[in-house]
């Protein structure tokens, strides 16, 4: 009976750990960064959300 492990070397990282380690490394960027998307994506939606708003009769 054999433990199969494979070895560092063998396979690359996967995106998503190269991103956290980048993530990690970079800190206080990535979080700026974040941010800025978050933001950004927030003010889509709403800018989206009250132009699409039906006009109803008063």
């Amino acid at each position: 009976m054999t433990t199969e492990s494979t070895p560092a070397s063998a396979a690359p990282p996967s995106f998503v750990k190269q991103a956290m380690r980048n993530m990690v490394r970079k800190g206080r960027q990535s979080l700026f960064h974040f941010g800025l998307t978050a933001l950004g994506f927030i003010g889509f939606i709403v800018l989206v959300a009250s132009l699409g708003r039906p006009s109803l009769p008063q």
